[in-house]
């Protein structure tokens, strides 16, 4: 058994810095050393084991046990879900459904400005409220390639957009392992994250378009974006105060979407946006992308109808949809469903105080419950949809082949990622990263709020930083005299904006927009808005902390 420690330098300062090693390496080989993102993650991975066994001091077998561990939960169910969904376009694209779709979207719009609403925003959310993890930037940035967005606007903006929805993704899992973590009722932290984020479901449709097109490009469409940021934000408040985490998303998704179809049959702008690359930057990434060798078939695309070419997306949504739903899972995973305890690590580490109320053995337990991930409900919709678009298996199985081999580098990079992850997890690197956030004094409500963006950062999801941050911002905001429930809640809100540049949702951008390689790119465009909205955040829990308080009031 290992006890965690958090200053093993005897100087917490130096024992920040160095644990924040391997997370800089990464971001470093990324963005100005333009690795490619495997190998970048690789070495990352290097040097945290070494941080980690001759810094603090972990055994060196367990630092390697932690990392695999990291690599197993980064092939499933994250690898998983990008595999699949990539298998899925590549199937509507080969035979010319999405060319269809295409057309079909531009048919409600030719402004490409409400386009990347419709499709980044609003689509993208739904899928963020069904099953999250990865799914909405996966699909998105497929949707928005194919119509046409350069690499790095689809890649970027596919990232920018998946922000406000997080929190409630996945069917509200952050907000209960939130829950489960601090012991503060599940219905105090939905209400409170719902009296935070609704601002920002207004502002990110506004920040998504003025990103892509410019002031003067966003100022075009305003009523557009009015409508789909209200139509967002109300259902999110009313939602997550008066019903709970579960159904935010969907519910907010599905008035967002159809709020702004209607709208758009009445309200066109005047000047039409055709233009798919950034403003106002160099952006010439569609140079980058080497076109895939065409199928021998020519689809007749008179043949495909409309609701032909939106089928398979249907049918992912539901199939998402009923896989994201607790009660599939529980019933699916009583079929069979596989855990492993990883001997040497689980309940091998203890997290001491003041990380922890008191001392606790991690688990570490593989779960492989592959049959309810995500990821499976993606491909048995994948599956389904080709035999209805006409595919035999034998040629099902020669596509899934081919995808396969399209993505195996990022693979091995959100493996890798994932690695790191669980490395400083379970090392303690990200704890004292935490509690050099604690140590704030009167500034934590920006600081906590920082460090929820931080734990997404580094974790790739917002439960996970959940999970790792909850009971430290409980525990500080006790000792400061802040309510528990709003730094909990700010550490969830916070994260969200972590999202955007946390590596593993880079890779599944790359990946889902056939941009390999560029990933230093993405996380270059996308870095000022991710740290620019959490600071917005933070700003707006310090007025919630000391100059407003009755927004802490939470209605039952």
């Amino acid at each position: 058994m290992w006890q965690q420690i958090y200053d093993p330098l005897n100087s917490f300062g130096f024992s920040t810095i160095a644990a924040g090693i391997p997370v800089a390496v990464l971001l470093a080989a990324l963005a100005f050393f333009h690795m490619k993102a495997h190998l970048a993650a690789g070495l990352a991975l290097v040097v945290g084991i070494v941080i980690a066994a001759f810094v603090f001091g972990m055994p060196v077998a367990m630092a390697g046990k932690a990392a695999g561990y990291g690599i197993a939960a980064g092939l499933f169910p994250i690898g998983w879900i990008v595999l699949n969904i990539i298998f899925l376009h590549r199937l509507t694209t080969l035979n010319g459904y999405f060319k269809v779709l295409q057309n079909s979207i531009s048919g409600i719009t030719e402004d490409r400005r409400l386009q990347l609403l419709l499709v980044a925003f609003c689509f993208g959310a739904f899928f963020e409220g069904a099953a999250g993890f990865g799914t909405p930037v996966a699909v998105t940035g497929a949707i928005l390639i194919g119509l046409g967005f350069s690499p790095l606007a689809a890649s970027g903006l596919a990232l920018i957009a998946n922000t406000a929805p997080v929190a409630y993704g996945a069917l509200g899992a952050p907000v209960i392992a939130l829950s489960a973590v601090t012991g503060i009722d599940l219905l105090d932290l939905s209400s409170m994250i719902g009296r935070q984020l609704p601002f920002f479901s207004v502002l990110v449709p506004f920040w998504l378009i003025w990103a892509f097109a410019g002031f003067r490009g966003m100022r075009e469409i305003w009523p557009a974006i009015l409508v789909a940021g209200v139509s967002f934000a109300i259902p999110q408040f009313v939602v997550s105060n008066y019903h709970g985490p579960w159904l935010v998303d969907v519910i907010a998704a599905i008035v967002s979407m159809g709020s702004l179809t209607l709208f758009l049959k009445v309200w066109q702008p005047k000047k039409i946006w055709t233009s798919t690359a950034l403003r106002n930057r160099n952006d010439n990434s569609k140079d980058d992308i080497k076109p895939e060798p065409e199928s021998e078939e020519k689809p007749v695309l008179a043949s495909i109808s409309v609701a032909k070419s939106w089928m398979p997306w249907v049918i992912l949504s539901v199939f998402v949809f009923i896989w994201g739903t607790p009660f599939f899972k529980k019933a699916i995973d009583a079929i069979w469903s596989w855990k492993y305890a990883i001997p040497g690590l689980d309940k091998m580490v203890m997290k001491m105080p003041p990380v922890a109320k008191e001392p606790f053995l991690e688990g570490a337990v593989f779960n492989f419950n592959v049959l309810s991930m995500a990821g499976t409900g993606i491909l048995v919709s994948a599956i389904v949809a080709g035999v209805l678009m006409g595919y035999s298996f034998k040629r099902l199985l020669q596509e899934y082949w081919q995808t396969i081999k399209l993505v195996r580098y990022s693979l091995l990079t959100i493996c890798a990622m994932f690695g790191v992850g669980y490395l400083t997890k379970y090392s303690g690197l990200d704890a004292t990263l935490g509690l050099a956030f604690a140590h704030t004094g009167v500034f934590y409500p920006m600081f906590g709020t920082l460090l929820g963006w931080l734990g997404v950062a580094l974790t790739g999801s917002d439960t996970a930083a959940n999970v790792l941050f909850g009971s430290l911002q409980k525990t500080t905001a006790e000792q400061l005299g802040l309510p528990p429930v709003l730094m909990a809640s700010a550490n969830s809100s916070g994260g969200v904006m972590g999202k955007m540049i946390d590596a593993q949702s880079i890779v599944v951008a790359s990946t889902a927009t056939k941009w390999y390689g560029h990933e230093g790119d993405i996380l270059r465009y996308v870095f000022f808005h991710s740290i620019a909205l959490a600071i917005l955040v933070g700003f707006l829990v310090t007025l919630q902390a000391y100059v407003i308080p009755f927004t802490l009031m939470v209605v039952k």
